[in-house]
């Protein structure tokens, strides 16, 4: 966590320090120091390891039981945790971790030029944020906690100054990527984004090869960035560290709905 303490992340970023009640047992908070971050890592292989199968490679010196990578050091981790009054301390019941423009620079890219192409989305960069790692823990997945996570991030976004959140969303391969090849047949009719914003997988998922007329529920979490205004970029790419199909998606906050706005603001 040396980087961390040394302050690589954004010298601009603005967020609140305390913590904010939210429930009698939710509350929300930014991490502040190394050990908050371990706590967001821990729930992270707790549910992309543990429970999806996932097999990421974790940078040198990672605890065990904790999902890391390099971009960790760079960004900046939303927290949510509960009392329920049979731990000494609150337990981190979802996350998020966001990287900045600034810090981007810093670290020399997004996540997400690890699997995309994103050559288009050049002159967007000084406003663009990325979103990432979003996860909850199992006996806490309801609306309210990812509500009070999104409500949040739009506050972190209007109070730094940034009009674009992009990220990937991803689809389980455990059937062999066809859910996900037919969600990308339905996405691409609905939702895509305009030309001069999509962007190419560098490690494409086989589509030609794989099935495209199930009728799949598109997932929770794409649902919710759907609703909320948000574009898929592009066709999927695969994953095979976390056997997944990531779907490139950006949100222009200008094109959010006035009650998701306020929804999230309530939040």
């Amino acid at each position: 966590m040396k980087a961390f303490e040394e302050d690589v992340r954004s010298p601009s970023f603005s967020a609140p320090t305390q913590a904010f009640p939210t429930s009698p047992k939710l509350q929300v908070r930014w991490a502040q120091t190394p050990e908050e971050v371990l706590q967001a890592q821990r729930l992270r292989y707790e549910v992309f390891v543990e429970e999806m199968g996932a097999s990421p490679e974790a940078p040198p010196g990672t605890p065990a039981g904790h999902e890391a990578d390099l971009f960790d050091p760079y960004c900046e981790h939303l927290l949510v945790t509960a009392t329920t009054g049979d731990e000494e301390l609150p337990l981190v019941v979802g996350t998020y971790r966001v990287l900045t423009p600034q810090a981007a620079s810093v670290v020399g890219g997004l996540y997400t030029d690890q699997e995309f192409d994103l050559v288009r989305l050049h002159r967007l960069r000084p406003r663009m944020a990325e979103l990432g790692r979003s996860c909850v823990h199992p006996q806490w997945r309801c609306g309210r906690v990812m509500l009070i996570l999104w409500g949040q991030l739009m506050g972190f976004m209007q109070r730094n100054g940034l009009e674009f959140m992009v990220g990937c969303v991803s689809v389980g391969m455990r059937d062999g990527g066809h859910v996900a090849a037919s969600l990308w047949r339905n996405l691409r009719q609905t939702a895509l984004a305009s030309e001069d914003r999509l962007v190419s997988p560098r490690l494409p998922l086989p589509l030609q090869s794989l099935r495209s007329d199930l009728k799949p529920q598109v997932p929770a979490l794409m649902r919710g960035y759907l609703n909320c205004g948000a574009k898929v970029l592009g066709p999927p790419a695969w994953d095979p560290a976390f056997s997944t199909a990531d779907f490139p998606m950006m949100l222009a906050l200008a094109d959010m709905p006035a009650h998701y706005r306020r929804r999230l603001g309530r939040a």
